[in-house]
């Protein structure tokens, strides 16, 4: 069955980076496009940036500039490189195919950007 394991959260102060990663197993990895979303205390989920097959990306507006997703196939990991952080982007950070393959999300990772 699919795992995704997500990890490299932590505190970090505005302005600061963090750079995010996500192993998956079970499944063909090359084959799925590949995203992270991120859920904010009593927010709904909500998704900051994809990355198909290949190399073509997309971001939410609220994380363009300042984000890169980013993939390995070989390594069958995501990444999410954060810099210039703000406050309002401390939430817990999952990754997960898109389309979504079924209902299942792993822990995810938490991000906390505060002074």
């Amino acid at each position: 069955q699919v795992q995704l394991v997500e990890s490299g959260g932590g505190l970090v102060q505005p302005g600061g980076s963090l750079r995010l990663s996500c192993a998956a197993s079970g499944m063909i990895f090359s084959a799925n496009a590949m995203a992270w979303y991120r859920q904010a205390p009593g927010k709904e989920r909500e998704l900051v940036a994809r990355i198909s097959t290949g190399v073509i990306t997309n971001y939410a507006d609220s994380v363009k500039g300042r984000f890169t997703i980013s993939r390995d196939n070989t390594k069958n990991t995501i990444y999410l490189q954060m810099n210039s952080l703000k406050p309002e982007d401390t939430a817990v950070y999952y990754c997960n195919t898109l389309p979504l393959l079924s209902d299942y999300w792993g822990k995810g990772t938490l991000v906390t950007v505060s002074s």
